[in-house]
């Protein structure tokens, strides 16, 4: 059955804000729980915010009872692989069952902050993957040693870990890193795409997993959607422009290094360019079309961000008339 959750976007609202937000979000029926994401920098600096993901996670743990996941971390440059494991290890054993870790191949906006070469994205893909190797052989709790092509470690040991290892999800946009996924992580996460895109994706996802000896289909699936939703049209139109323009800007983003770059780009944001990306729309039926879609293509977690500041109206909306509307199976 399909759960509905929340998208808890640090890079837009200031963490004591989202700590109200998410309890609201899940007493009015977001049952997936959330996706955090994890930022250095926003994209733009009028959004304004960037708290570090990790300290919220621990923060929101004590405020909810459903399932919290960084969606997503790049295990690779602001972080060694080693780093990344031990805070998931930590959330683990504090929420059992609960913290799931979301990773990605990074983005320059927030990973060049340490200096040095920004790869092109094939050797970032590699990197992502033995960065997995990496964290995967940490939650064991043996003593590991690696030297790798891009990592190193000595005489390592988690010592604060869960029971049962926290499992690892990974957000793939090719079919490459899609297969790659399938055969080492244990669930795919998408960031909306075009419906064929997803069934090739799903399709070399399937291919990878079963050549590791796994089951696709007990494999989660997840998604992460942008909607806006006001009151009006005009209001939703204006809030996609203003809080969320990278939303309408169709082009790969890896590379672009700063919030300023991206705000001069959003100059030339208007709200057609969101068309099949964010859907704007003051019609909460809409909406739930929208909704119903997904979840009839079959994946098993949605997270819905709202990209307006009207996060408390957003929550109440969606729980009082879109989300009971749904066929979740």
């Amino acid at each position: 059955m399909t759960k509905i959750g929340y998208a808890a976007m640090l890079e837009q609202f200031h963490p004591t804000d989202l700590l109200e937000w998410c309890p609201q979000a899940e007493a009015a029926g977001f049952t997936a729980g959330f996706m955090v994401s994890e930022h250095f920098h926003p994209w733009t600096p009028h959004q304004g915010q960037s708290a570090f993901a990790f300290a919220f996670v621990g923060a929101l743990g004590q405020r909810t009872s459903l399932p919290i996941g960084c969606g997503v971390t790049c295990p690779g440059f602001r972080y060694h692989p080693a780093v990344v494991a031990h805070a998931a290890a930590t959330l683990g054993a504090m929420y059992p069952g609960r913290f799931w870790l979301g990773l990605g191949a990074g983005e320059a906006l927030n990973e060049h902050v340490i200096g040095g070469e920004w790869p092109e994205i094939g050797i970032r893909s590699a990197m992502l993957f033995e960065a997995i190797e990496v964290i995967n052989k940490l939650f064991t709790g043996n003593v590991v040693k690696h030297d790798g092509e891009y990592f190193t470690l000595e005489s390592a040991k988690l010592y604060t870990r869960p029971e049962q290892p926290v499992p690892i999800y990974v957000a793939t946009a090719g079919p490459i890193n899609a297969k790659r996924t399938g055969k080492y992580a244990d669930g795919i996460i998408t960031v909306g795409a075009a419906d064929e895109k997803i069934e090739m994706l799903w399709a070399k996802f399937a291919d990878g997993a079963r050549e590791s000896g796994k089951d696709p289909d007990a494999m989660p699936k997840l998604l992460q959607i942008h909607v806006s939703w006001a009151e009006s049209q005009a209001d939703a139109e204006a809030q996609a422009v203003s809080e969320w323009p990278n939303g309408g800007m169709a082009f790969p983003k890896q590379d672009i290094r700063n919030p300023e770059d991206f705000a001069n780009i959003a100059k030339l944001v208007r709200p057609e360019h969101f068309t099949n990306r964010v859907l704007i729309s003051a019609d909460l039926e809409e909406h739930a079309a929208h909704l119903q879609k997904f979840v009839d293509m079959g994946f098993d977690q949605i997270y819905v961000h709202n990209v307006g500041r009207n996060q408390a109206e957003f929550i109440a909306a969606f729980g009082d008339k879109v989300l009971p509307q749904l066929r979740l199976g």
